[in-house]
């Protein structure tokens, strides 16, 4: 998950993930610019987060916990 310490949706999906038992991996884009590049590429040169890359390589912007559990069953 690419994320800011200030982004209250980053809040809300990291502990709505937390509950369901997700684990996930934070990268905080202020930290890492290279991350930020990242995430501009999947957002159209925007910093829109929270932005979760896939390990088939796809990408979803600011996501219900509903379409995070139903990507991720789709790639188990």
């Amino acid at each position: 998950m690419y994320s800011t310490p200030w982004c209250g949706y980053c809040h809300r999906l990291k502990s709505q993930m937390d509950r369901e038992g997700i684990s996930y991996e934070v990268v905080d884009i202020e930290q890492h610019p290279e991350a930020a590049q990242i995430v501009e590429k999947v957002n159209n040169g925007n910093q829109t987060v929270p932005t979760l890359v896939y390990a088939d390589g796809s990408a979803q912007t600011n996501p219900s916990l509903k379409q995070v559990k139903e990507k991720l069953a789709e790639l188990a």
